[in-house]
């Protein structure tokens, strides 16, 4: 772990090399006119008539009704096309895809493999439309190096805000020595991400500072994939989760919890967390709570489904099996009833549980629990933005902000399975996908 760590260190001061040499030099900023037949306006959830998008650089520099010109400018016509905010996935985890032999990976994959997959991810994930994500769990930080990598432009993928590994307590969901024998297990403490009592939940959080992670993923209660026989009780202490959203908070960063159970939810909430992932048996007093705190939910609808349907399949050991149908029919009516309840969403997918590329499934899911159209495409955009803390970059479609921008043929809010047919991806002014094909880049 230490000589990855230290790999990741002297590739990350390389980098910085090219980019300070190039301080100074500015290049004048291509311009780029697009025009949509229609434009989703994410901050209002309505659909706008024909619009023209003016991008210079990475940024968009205009947006005004009608077609329009601009001298010298090269111009797309997405004709027949809605345009949208580029995709915001809020949930994934870009390292990992969960088939059949996940579990006999998890002792004997390379971590090599692991790497050099979650670069095929991201690119399924950037080419499904989804031009940022907020991954919430990986393998020893890995996802800290594709973000930078990403960044760099030597890898194609998606804007990443990454939580580096999920944080839990001993033989808790993200404890990775559960089922193992006891000669096997060792004792994982912080340096592994698992701890026990406040004081190691604030080192924990610190470490993942130091290690360049942009947020925090804690798991404060059972889970559905893993081996253990419980998979919605509370399994941090109020304390312990108070601990973790203050030091979390102090260094700038927000929390995400894992959280199927109704009283691991009640103390997240009143500990301060920023969002509650699944949140599969919340009850009204937790809708209550969350409404009152201003508590985001990424319901990750569509997994629940896929879980259960795999299960059927005999596709999971027998613990996971029982815990997966029990939550793909239940986490429906909870998505129905927050929603209800004034409830704030965010767009998040728990892709990886489920094959990335396929993040489009959530809108068709949301739409049949009952949200509208429109709102669930603001979850996925400005709502997910602001959860981000980048409402200020991303989520809109307006001058100054990057441009993130993609297209869907027909009207979404008229049929919602048109966000599975995205033909048009653009990330920060670039070109990665026209007329439903694949644009080389590099």
């Amino acid at each position: 772990m230490k000589l990855v760590s230290m790999m990741r260190r002297m590739a990350a001061m390389a980098a910085c090399l090219p980019v300070a040499l190039a301080m100074g030099q500015d290049a004048p900023a291509a311009v780029t006119v697009i025009h949509c037949p229609s434009l989703f306006d994410s901050a209002a959830g309505k659909m706008l008539g024909p619009t023209t998008v003016v991008i210079s650089g990475d940024k968009f520099q205009k947006v005004e009704p009608g077609t329009q010109s601009e001298p010298g400018a090269t111009v797309i016509e997405l004709t027949g096309a809605t345009c949208l905010p580029g995709l915001i996935d809020d949930h994934v985890h870009l390292d990992m895809e969960f088939g059949r032999n996940a579990y006999m990976e998890a002792a004997h994959l390379n971590f090599a493999n692991m790497v050099l997959r979650s670069t095929l991810y991201a690119r399924r994930t950037l080419l499904a439309g989804f031009t940022t994500v907020r991954n919430v769990g990986d393998h020893d930080y890995d996802t800290v190096s594709l973000r930078d990598e990403i960044a760099a432009g030597r890898v194609i993928g998606p804007r990443i805000f990454t939580a580096g590994p999920p944080i839990s307590t001993t033989g808790g969901h993200a404890d990775w020595s559960n089922g193992l024998s006891m000669d096997l297990q060792g004792d994982p403490g912080p340096l592994q991400s698992i701890f026990n009592g406040p004081d190691e939940a604030r080192k924990v959080v610190r470490l993942h500072y130091k290690e360049g992670a942009d947020l925090i993923k804690a798991m404060p209660s059972g889970g559905v994939m893993d081996l253990g026989t419980n998979g919605s009780g509370p399994q941090m202490s109020e304390d312990e989760i108070k601990a973790l959203v203050d030091t979390a908070h102090d260094y700038g960063m927000k929390v995400a919890v894992h959280a199927h159970g109704a009283e691991a939810i009640r103390r997240s909430v009143v500990a301060g967390v920023d969002s509650v992932e699944h949140g599969t048996f919340m009850d009204d007093e937790d809708i209550r709570l969350m409404k009152e705190h201003g508590t985001f939910y990424c319901p990750t609808v569509y997994t629940g489904q896929y879980v259960a349907e795999q299960a059927k399949k005999g596709m999971y050991p027998p613990a996971v099996t029982r815990k997966a149908l029990e939550v793909g029919p239940q986490i429906m009516k909870t998505v129905t009833r927050a929603y209800q309840g004034g409830v704030k969403f965010a767009y998040g997918t728990d892709a990886g549980v489920y094959p990335h590329g396929q993040n489009w499934e959530d809108f068709i899911y949301l739409v049949k629990a009952g949200l509208p159209p429109a709102y669930t495409l603001q979850m996925a955009t400005i709502n997910a933005a602001e959860l981000l803390g980048h409402q200020d970059e991303l989520g809109t479609v307006s001058a100054g902000k990057y441009a993130d921008l993609v297209a869907v043929p027909g009207n979404p809010l008229d049929d919602i399975g048109a966000m599975s047919k995205v033909s048009f991806v653009m990330k920060a002014g670039v070109v990665y996908k026209r007329d439903g094909q694949e644009v080389l880049t590099q």
